[in-house]
């Protein structure tokens, strides 16, 4: 029979083993729904995550691989600009407006 403390140590080992794997867990965001207060108040993540991860919806769609980060801190500046002004817009429709077809 296992004595008592090596069954506290035995449930403790399980319980931060169970909160390591919680911690773990991936977190999926729809962009299209953050909006631009969201964006700029850090409620989903830091807001150069959502530019980088902009940056490169758009390179898609351009079929570029081209990474250009002077732009990529440029267009982020813009980004934040307009969202100060837009708060309740979306982050995607203020991209769109900003970096959209034929747009740069």
């Amino acid at each position: 029979m296992a004595k008592p403390r090596h069954a506290a140590s035995h449930l403790s080992l399980l319980l931060l083993l169970a909160a390591v794997s919680q911690a773990l867990a991936q977190v999926t965001v729809d962009v299209s729904k953050i909006s631009c207060d969201q964006f700029l108040y850090y409620k989903i993540t830091d807001p150069q995550h959502i530019v980088i991860w902009l940056s490169g919806y758009y390179q898609a769609k351009a079929a570029s691989t081209v990474v250009d980060t002077q732009a990529l801190n440029e267009n982020g500046e813009k980004l934040k600009y307009y969202c100060r002004l837009n708060p309740k817009q979306t982050v995607l429709e203020a991209a769109e407006t900003l970096f959209g077809a034929g747009k740069k």
